[in-house]
């Protein structure tokens, strides 16, 4: 990878990690769900006239906006309303490499190796001990929330690899404007009229700033560079680079939210990125259907290189 591939990584790593940051601050102006809502309306908007046509069927964009979009985001963003701090957020959702792993397993075939069972385990435990210093210190309702955002995110992982999208950016364009009109449905039924509309009429510059970071950086720019880097380097390759999010995650947390990071935090976050960082980049072996490419997990948004030319292969 050149320097400036490795850097890019490095940067888009960056930003998913302080994108909790900004959502920790944004849920300061606007309730969880409306502020979901909004993330994907401005991705959304123009973008939208921008990428052309959907590149793959109705159906993979229906399904991966409502798991990932509605399911995924809400929670996450639900969770951490409700006290789940920012940091810890970037951290538990890792654990999405487990719920890949299995999800794949029942329905693309995959055998997982030796390694990569252990690799779970760890992870696994790395969660037990996250729960452990959340349960003593803050509500585990929440944790449980950002737990259940991270199996959403697994499904969508596999929903995403059968869609095969050759643009990931057309892909996830599309794919943000499905939940926006569920997401605000479900803000006006439990949230109320009355709170939404009061924090659009107290939208200020920062308000106004939280919104933008989340939808253009964070998803425009961000899935963009990394499906651009997905083409151009294979997916084992680019994978490791996501492991970085929790550390820029936790650390911009503590730096600007001013959150501690306590010694049974820091055991889980050995444990997670070990445990992800093993499922994650272990080869699964080919179960009952051998034609399926592996599936290998780094973000939602995330498609492997496309398919080989028949010179290429031969070579």
């Amino acid at each position: 990878m050149r320097p400036s591939h490795l850097l890019l990584a490095v940067l888009v790593a960056a930003v998913w990690g302080v994108n909790f940051t900004v959502i920790e601050i944004g849920l300061d102006h606007f309730p969880p769900l409306l502020f979901s809502a909004l993330r994907f309306l401005v991705a959304a908007l123009p973008a939208v006239f921008l990428v052309g046509r959907p590149k793959v069927a109705w159906k993979w964009i229906v399904a991966v906006g409502l798991v990932l979009g509605v399911a995924k985001f809400g929670l996450v963003f639900v969770g951490m309303d409700t006290g789940m701090p920012a940091g810890l957020s970037s951290l538990v959702l890792q654990i999405q490499a487990v719920f890949t792993a299995v999800i794949a397993a029942a329905v693309l075939g995959e055998r997982p190796t030796g390694v990569k069972v252990l690799g779970m385990v760890v992870a696994l435990a790395g969660i037990g001990v996250a729960a452990l210093d959340e349960g003593a210190s803050g509500p585990l309702g929440a944790f449980v929330l950002v737990v259940g955002a991270a199996a959403a995110w697994g499904l969508s992982n596999v929903l995403t690899r059968k869609a095969s999208p050759p643009d990931a950016l057309n892909f996830m364009v599309w794919v943000s404007t499905v939940p926006v009109l569920p997401l605000l449905a479900l803000s006006l039924a439990t949230e109320g009229p009355s709170q939404d509309l009061a924090a659009l009429r107290g939208l200020d510059w920062q308000g106004a700033g939280t919104i933008l970071f989340v939808a253009w950086v964070s998803t425009v720019f961000g899935f963009g560079a990394w499906g651009w880097l997905l083409h151009r380097h294979p997916a084992s390759t680019v994978a490791p680079f996501s492991l970085l999010v929790p550390v820029f995650g936790m650390s911009s947390a503590a730096l600007f939210l001013g959150e501690s990071v306590t010694p049974l935090r820091w055991c889980a976050a050995a444990l997670l990125v070990g445990g992800v960082a093993l499922t994650t980049l272990t080869p699964a072996r080919r179960g009952r259907d051998r034609r399926r490419p592996e599936v290998v997990v780094a973000r939602p948004e995330s498609v492997g290189r496309p398919p080989a030319r028949a010179e290429e292969s031969v070579r």
